[in-house]
C-alpha cells in the first residue's frame, strides 16, 4: 500500500509523524511546503515540496498544478492529513484519482471546525476528531479515537 501524507509544516506535520506507527512499515511520500522543519523531513523521508496557498490565488493555483503532477506520478492508495491548506489540493486530487482519505482534525480544535476540516470533510472515507466535543461539530462520519498527544 502507498501512502500520501500531505500537511502543512509545523503542528500540523508534527501531528502528522505523531502515528507514525500507523503508517511507517508502508511505502510513503510527504507533501508539504519548505521550511526547515520539512527540509529536515526531507533528509530522511521522500518529500515533495509544494507551494504554500496561504489563502492565495495564486499559491493557491502553483499548489494544484504542483499536487496535480505528484499524485499523478505517485498514484497513492490512501491519503492520510491533518491539514491545512497546503493539504488541501493533493488531498481532493489523491481522492479524485481513487485513494481513500483519512482526515485527522487537529489537537488544537477543541470547540471550532477548521477550514481544512470543513473543506475536506465530504471528500473523506474516515474523518477523526482529537476531543470528544468536536464529534457533534461535523456530521455523522466523525469518529473520535483519541488526541495524538
Amino acid at each position: 500500500m502507498k501512502i500520501a501524507l500531505p500537511s502543512s509544516a509545523g503542528g500540523h506535520l508534527t501531528e502528522l509523524m505523531q502515528i507514525k506507527g500507523a503508517f511507517g512499515a508502508h511505502e510513503r511520500f510527504f507533501i508539504t511546503v519548505r521550511r526547515k522543519d520539512t527540509e529536515d523531513l526531507a533528509g530522511k523521508e521522500k518529500v515533495y515540496f509544494v507551494a504554500d496557498t496561504a489563502r492565495s490565488p495564486l499559491g493557491l493555483i502553483k499548489n494544484i498544478i504542483s499536487s496535480m503532477r505528484i499524485m499523478a506520478k505517485e498514484r497513492p492508495d490512501v491519503v492520510i492529513t491533518t491539514g491545512a491548506g497546503a493539504a488541501i489540493p493533493s488531498s481532493i486530487i489523491g481522492k479524485f484519482l481513487g485513494a481513500k482519505l483519512v482526515y485527522m482534525e487537529s489537537y488544537c480544535r477543541t470547540k471550532n471546525r477548521s477550514w481544512s476540516g470543513t473543506l475536506l470533510y465530504p471528500f473523506a472515507d474516515v474523518f477523526l476528531v482529537q476531543w470528544p466535543s468536536m464529534v457533534s461539530k461535523y456530521g455523522k462520519k466523525t469518529q473520535y479515537w483519541g488526541g495524538v498527544f
